[in-house]
Order: structure tokens, then sequence, then C-alpha cells
């Protein structure tokens, strides 16, 4: 398979991906609101994929939606997340965060 080019994962409005993460970190960021245009630091769980849609693949996956990020929580534990694919869509609304759509367990 080839690899698929780029360094963050990206959603558009409808879109759904199944990736799988490999590590974690919460890091700090500053966010521009995309309606006021204000910046604000927050926090975001940044998860590192090695595969997107069954494709090998080297990028970053930031979380800043409190509840995708409440909801991969469990699986941050002990790395479970490995165990995993995760099936993210994004809303066809332009600013509606991506949500979890399905778990699907990855056999060894």
């Amino acid at each position: 398979m080839a690899e698929v080019l780029g360094n963050w994962v990206v959603l558009h409005p409808g879109e759904r991906k199944r990736l799988h993460f490999y590590n974690h970190a919460v890091v700090e960021r500053v966010i521009t609101d995309p309606v006021t245009g204000a910046q604000k630091t927050i926090r975001s769980l940044t998860m590192w994929v090695d595969e997107e849609d069954g494709v090998p693949v080297k990028k970053m996956f930031s979380v800043i939606s409190e509840k995708l990020a409440g909801q991969l929580a469990p699986y941050l534990v002990n790395k479970n997340y490995v165990n995993y694919y995760f099936v993210i869509e994004k809303p066809a609304h332009k600013y509606a965060a991506p949500a979890l759509a399905e778990v699907v367990p990855r056999s060894k």
C-alpha cells in the first residue's frame, strides 16, 4: 500500500476516517475562533496515527472537542487504544466537532 502524505489527519464535513493510534500526548495550543477571530489557549489531546483508512501513515490527529476527548479517555489508560481502530466522523456542518462513530477491535 502507498503511504498517505501529510502531517495531520484532516476531516472534511460529512467524512469518516478509520484511524489507528500508537501514541498520545496532551499539549497546549493556541486556536483562533473561526467566527470571531479571537484567539485562546486550549489543551488538546494529540494522537499519533500509523494507519488511516487501511493505509500506513505518519500523522497526528488533534482532538480539541471535549466530548471526543472524553470518549477516547478510557482508551488512554495503558495505551489501550493500540488494540482498536477508531472511526471518527466529521458532521456535515462546517463548524461541528468530529465525533466517535465506532470502535473496532484490532486483530493481532
